[in-house]
């Protein structure tokens, strides 16, 4: 699959079974990355939403990250969530979601 790229963000699904994001989750951002990740686990079951290149993560990052989780689990899927940047660990922490990145 080709990457998604909008803003500083990008969504990759070139590894088997692994949606790896990279760049910045923001405001300005969110939606466009949710998208992105809707396709990239819509195809071939993709179970692994790797993290580790995220550089900067704000609220709506969060959200778009959890809500592409919540509609993986909704379609019957668990994700595995790896490579949590510290920064975006330490908002899920302060906003009581810490567990849905685990």
């Amino acid at each position: 699959m080709a990457p998604s790229k909008s803003g500083q963000f990008r969504v990759v699904a070139e590894a088997p079974g692994t949606v790896a994001v990279s760049g910045t989750l923001n405001f300005a951002t969110a939606a466009n990355a949710l998208a992105a990740m809707r396709a990239a686990f819509g195809e071939d079951g993709r179970s692994t939403l790797d993290l580790g290149g995220v550089t900067t993560c704000d609220s709506a990052g969060l959200a778009c990250v959890l809500a592409a989780l919540s509609e993986a689990d909704q379609g019957g899927r668990r994700v595995l969530v790896q490579h949590v940047p510290v920064g975006m660990q330490a908002l899920a922490q302060v906003c009581g979601v810490e567990p849905f990145l685990h």
